[in-house]
């Protein structure tokens, strides 16, 4: 039971460090339907980095550069490559749940900070996570800004088609062997969070690698994290591949919703976002497998979405390949249709699929 004197309401945005900011909102305005809706950088004062906020639905992704050299943030790219920083929550009280998180064994990335502008004032903190990522608090109960003080407006310059995602369905973390455990029990004890759903290696292998994962959730539900670490297979798996390209634990992907995912994934590929490939067998026996659906299984097919189910309905999902360079980030795009479930029955059929992948890079 989560007794904190404060509350998450949700997750708020995630902070991407990337090479190239300006590049980065970019391609994903015109290949996910972003929209561009808040900039900070050199013209509002801000000397040392350069961020877009990128907005569709209730998602905001806020993509940042460096503008000198030697920072904290250009060390992050240079480990990491381009990955995510921070994993920021909606709280009613930030100065709270810094204090209360530090209370249950946090350490502070960032003490409580007022920050203001003509549009009000906001509060934010943070604390370490797993790697080198943090989590800030967010506390904007008297702001009426279009995202945080210091940023200001951005009339989008490139009309996105808007894909129909509505909102962050989980963010996965992925850990070195044997540390799911201890980051898990780390979410329990500060945040007071509980085990939501879990799998092992017997449920999740294939000939060659396999995982574990347990998936934490917050009191209301809204906020879950899976968080994934490898089990020892014959060759090496996916997530130790990011583990080895990531340098240290890090979040491997963000999980999008949408009310309409044929549509969604149909645009998405039209704008060049690549996906993992199902095999056409995989759709022999699919009704079979999860029952009726309302969906046309020639256009699942066509596309490449996986199906599963569990007692409460059924789920659509697809994952991208990963969005830069390195094998680490990637999306995976859901369309819940009653079910709860993370797609145990779709494992089997992704880790082959991000086999093959891994193969052509000579990291199987």
């Amino acid at each position: 039971m989560n007794d904190a004197p404060y509350s998450i309401k949700g997750f708020d945005h995630c902070e991407l460090y990337v090479g190239n900011a300006k590049q980065t909102a970019y391609y994903y305005n015109t290949t996910m339907g972003f929209k561009t809706v808040a900039y900070r950088g050199l013209e509002t004062g801000c000397r040392d980095r350069v961020s877009y906020v990128l907005n569709q639905g209730r998602i905001f992704l806020v993509v940042t550069s460096p503008l000198e050299k030697n920072t904290e943030i250009g060390d992050h790219i240079d480990r990491h490559g381009d990955g995510i920083k921070d994993v920021a929550f909606t709280v009613d009280n930030a100065e709270e749940a810094w204090s209360a998180s530090l209370g249950r064994g946090a350490k502070s990335a960032l003490e409580p900070t007022e920050i203001k502008d003509g549009n009000g004032e906001a509060v934010i903190s943070s604390i370490h996570t797993f790697g080198d990522t943090i989590h800030t608090f967010i506390e904007r109960n008297n702001y009426k800004g279009s995202f945080l003080p210091g940023y200001k407006v951005h009339q989008p310059k490139i009309d996105s088609e808007m894909l129909g995602l509505i909102h962050i369905d989980h963010i996965v973390g992925n850990q070195p062997d044997g540390e799911m455990q201890t980051i898990c029990d780390f979410y329990e004890k500060v945040f007071g969070w509980h085990r939501f759903w879990t799998v092992d290696d017997k449920d999740i292998t294939t000939e060659y690698s396999s995982l574990r994962s347990i998936v934490m959730a917050n009191e209301n539900e809204i906020v879950k994290m899976p968080i994934n670490e490898p089990a020892e297979g014959l060759k090496k798996s996916q997530i130790q591949e990011f583990i080895d390209y990531y340098e240290t634990a890090g979040v491997q992907h963000l999980a999008l919703s949408t009310k309409d995912i044929i549509h969604s994934v149909e645009i998405m590929r039209n704008n060049g976002v690549e996906f993992l490939p199902t095999p056409d067998s995989y759709y022999d026996n699919l009704i079979d497998r999860v029952g009726e659906i309302d969906e046309d299984i020639e256009k699942l097919k066509k596309f490449g979405i996986l199906v599963d189910n569990d007692e409460n309905g059924y789920m659509l999902q697809i994952f991208t390949k990963p969005l830069q360079d390195r094998p680490t980030l990637f999306f995976e795009i859901i369309q819940r249709k009653g079910s709860n479930s993370f797609g145990k029955g779709n494992f089997k059929a992704l880790f082959e699929s991000i086999e093959r992948e891994q193969e052509k890079r000579g990291n199987l």
